[in-house]
């Protein structure tokens, strides 16, 4: 089962740079994308479909904002949008689908980068999400956990991880948090389970040369939380084509 998770930074837009073209062609079975940015009826039109999955969708209230989704090829037994916070239902922050093998969600953290206020709902946000993590993880199907998570677990998934020690997605209660995330709720990082090297990034500033510099850092991730071992056959941070500020994590599981 091959997933894959992007940060579109704008569906409408990663469609002109080519996504749908792509995905058409390397055929994930699952499709997580974040930050859409688009209601429905805005991406109603086939530039936006793909022959054999439905898209199920979370929207912000606001237009243009935030947004989560994600493409299946099997018609789920359950959809959920809400992990316990109104606010954050009401920012398209979360979606889950109930399929036969394993309960998948796309997920997109807020930012805390604009200051102590958004910080602060960054915090809420974790809270809230452990919180439903806790509960939902006594499933016996396995949990799949795709998205933008907006924080660098460890020193080697950040360029310049001296430099940014104070700054929101690097800070040490953020780090400690993954480490409560990894550590109490069994989740798997999946792309570091098989690939412990350095410089590998999901993410790049558009200030300066990072992408050509390859200044980067690893924010997207697949966490797994199964009752029973999966084995994962390979992970990919695909950089070839760009579609947006992100680039797309795909890891292939034998399930």
């Amino acid at each position: 089962m091959k997933v894959l998770t992007l940060n579109v930074c704008g569906i409408r837009a990663s469609q002109k740079k080519g996504l749908f073209r792509w995905l058409k062609k390397i055929k994930p079975d699952l499709i997580c994308l974040q930050e859409v940015r688009a209601l429905k009826e805005q991406i109603s039109t086939d530039d936006f479909e793909i022959d054999g999955y439905m898209r199920h969708m979370a929207v912000a209230d606001k237009k243009g904002y935030s947004g989560v989704c994600i493409y299946c090829k099997e018609s789920p037994k359950s959809v959920n949008i809400n992990f316990g916070s109104k606010l954050f239902t009401s920012e398209g922050r979360f979606i889950e689908l109930e399929l036969e093998k394993l309960d998948i969600i796309s997920i997109y953290f807020p930012s805390g980068s604009s200051g102590e206020t958004r910080q602060k709902l960054k915090y809420q946000f974790m809270s809230k999400f452990e919180s439903y993590l806790k509960k939902i993880q006594k499933k016996v199907k396995p949990i799949l956990i795709c998205g933008d998570w907006n924080i660098a677990h460890k020193e080697i998934d950040i360029k310049n991880w001296k430099a940014n020690q104070k700054n929101s997605g690097f800070l040490p209660d953020e780090r400690k948090w993954i480490d409560k995330i990894l550590n109490h709720y069994g989740c798997i990082d999946t792309f570091r389970s098989i690939n412990k090297d350095p410089h590998h990034y999901t993410w790049w500033s558009n200030r300066g040369r990072a992408w050509d510099n390859n200044v980067g850092w690893r924010i997207d991730y697949q966490m797994l939380s199964s009752p029973k071992k999966i084995k994962i056959l390979s992970a990919d941070i695909y950089k070839k084509e760009r579609f947006s500020d992100h680039s797309p994590l795909i890891i292939d599981y034998d399930m």
